[in-house]
């Protein structure tokens, strides 16, 4: 049976399996515990976010919220390189080197999905949006997102498509539990969003499906570049093309969004059609085989 590369270069990591609990174990426990506040003492986030926005400033709140990840990432890759012993690049690719231009074409082929989903959004329902331009301000938030979010998709990337999967991929020597368990853990990382505690839990499933997606495009194309361009573009033209006062991103982007939150295009437009047909344009450009086979591979020591 055909074998999954990619997952397989978990075992270049030198030492036992323990080593991969402290790292998404402080990560999933710092997620729940900060559920579980706002759950138990009924914060309501998006207020307490406008009120820092406030005091702070949109770009400096913007700041400061993306330098934890670029913190978080800076400390896996160390943990990664000295604990285990293992490149940065096999947690990445199983080619010989990071295929930039993948990252490229991930970035720009879903980047212009979200620019053609906020184009009709915008066509079939102009009244909801107001163009706010904010002059240089903006272009300090440009600056921002181009920068530092590519960071925070990157840890997140590198944390659940890369390490944990490869990690699982060792604890049960198969390629779909990993994909089951990150996908599912990536969906619930964002309970504590904005978002979802004004829509309601439903809203879960875009996060989870997300998941999915860029954890079955990862185990496809064996290697996590396609995965990390496409999630920096979705978070930098987020962030600069459209803000709420309910959402995770609340910047100085070029439009202000002021309807009413729903369970609507947004949410099952990109799961039912965008996912799709990104998908098959990777399929044509990178010409995938064995799709099955490979969400589904055992991962072994040995390499065929």
């Amino acid at each position: 049976m055909m074998k999954n590369s990619y997952l397989q270069l978990g075992y270049q990591s030198k030492g036992s399996l323990w080593k991969y609990l402290p790292i998404p174990g402080f990560f999933i426990l710092v997620m729940a515990l900060s559920y579980a506040l706002i759950q138990y003492s009924q914060i309501d986030v998006a207020a307490l976010m406008a009120q820092e926005i406030a005091r702070k400033g949109a770009n400096k709140f913007l700041f400061e919220s993306l330098a934890q990840f670029a913190l978080g990432l800076a400390v896996l890759l160390f943990w990664v390189r000295w604990i285990h012993r293992q490149s940065f690049t096999t947690l990445i690719s199983s080619r010989n080197r990071i295929d930039w231009s993948r990252v490229l074409f991930g970035f720009l082929v879903w980047g212009s999905m979200v620019l053609l989903g906020f184009l009709f959004s915008y066509w079939s329902h102009s009244e909801h949006f107001i163009f706010t331009w904010k002059g240089e301000s903006f272009w300090w938030l440009l600056v921002i997102s181009l920068v530092m979010i590519p960071l925070q998709t990157s840890f997140e990337e590198v944390l659940f498509r890369g390490y944990m999967m490869q990690g699982l991929g060792r604890l049960f020597r198969n390629a779909w539990m990993p994909l089951v368990l990150t996908s599912a853990l990536f969906g619930l990382m964002h309970i504590g969003n904005p978002e979802v505690q004004k829509l309601g839990l439903l809203s879960l499933v875009y996060y989870i499906a997300t998941g999915f997606f860029l954890g079955i495009i990862t185990l496809i194309d064996e290697g996590l570049e396609l995965a990390m361009g496409f999630h920096a573009a979705n978070n930098i033209f987020t962030a600069i093309l459209v803000t709420s006062t309910w959402t995770a991103f609340q910047t100085d982007a070029l439009f202000v969004d002021v309807s009413e939150p729903s369970l609507g295009a947004e949410v099952w437009l990109p799961v039912v059609i965008f996912f799709p047909v990104v998908f098959f344009v990777f399929k044509f450009k990178y010409r995938w085989t064995n799709i099955w086979q490979k969400c589904i591979a055992p991962v072994t020591r040995s390499v065929e």
